[in-house]
């Protein structure tokens, strides 16, 4: 299980991170990135954030051991999930697939949920958590509503108003209505039986999902990217909030 994150130690978060060409100073190499505002945001809300690699698209992935070592995850951001892991094959406006990135993030989420960590996916990590407990995706939105209502233009977030499902977690947490950062061109299609609907969109698009067992733990994946809004760090600070009460509810 989970070390134990008492009140005089932050919760050491797992944030999931991809390997992307980068320049530094004279070096140009692949790098394990992530935007500083997933660390911004866990920091924030009192975590200790760590980052986690990519393993290769072979192998066993992360093992529970590995993953115990944590006290929560969070999926963060993305590239599109590989169809072929919900049995579709791919649009053309479907990005192209990262391997090793999905076997990593599949992986990982296997393990949290064997071990009982909180887990909190954001945008693609919604998606991703879906696809892994089971489900599948549109590929593309645009496709199956009218306009681009989540994803405004290249590298521009939209706005987007969501309301919460009554007697969800996320309703709990950010109250019937919230306005959003959104930038997606994918969401859930086929919910996987293990989640539940959490909010929409007003065209009906699922723009958050939980554990359909309460009881089960924190499980909540989110289709918008609370790690843009600073003035707002509650999803952040649920999950830390969560880790705690996990590794003191089994101390090592």
């Amino acid at each position: 299980m989970a070390s134990n994150a008492s009140e005089d130690r932050r919760p050491l978060i797992g944030l999931t991170t991809y390997l992307e060409p980068s320049r530094h100073g004279d070096w140009d190499v692949v790098s394990a990135l992530l935007p500083a505002a997933y660390v911004d945001g866990v920091r924030a809300a009192g975590g200790r954030p760590v980052l986690l690699p990519p393993c290769g698209p072979e192998g066993p992935g992360w093992s529970d051991a590995e993953v115990s070592d944590l006290d929560a995850l969070v999926l963060t951001g993305g590239g599109d999930v590989d169809p072929a892991r919900y049995g579709q094959a791919p649009l053309a406006t479907t990005g192209s697939p990262n391997p090793a990135r999905d076997h990593h993030e599949v992986s990982l989420v296997r393990s949290a949920l064997r071990l009982g960590l909180p887990v909190l996916g954001i945008c693609r990590g919604a998606q991703l958590l879906n696809v892994a407990l089971g489900g599948t995706l549109h590929q593309h939105l645009p496709d199956v509503l009218d306009g681009r209502r989540h994803q405004a233009s290249t590298a521009t977030f939209a706005r987007t108003e969501v309301r919460t499902e009554p007697g969800s977690r996320v309703r709990d947490l950010l109250g019937e209505e919230v306005a959003v950062h959104c930038y997606h061109h994918q969401a859930v299609d086929r919910l996987a039986e293990d989640l539940r609907v959490a909010a929409r969109a007003a065209d009906g698009t699922v723009e958050a999902v939980e554990g359909a067992d309460p009881a089960a733990g924190f499980l909540l994946g989110v289709q918008w990217h609370p790690e843009q809004d600073a003035a707002d760090r509650r999803l952040f600070a649920a999950v830390v909030a969560a880790a705690r009460e996990a590794s003191a509810a089994v101390p090592r």
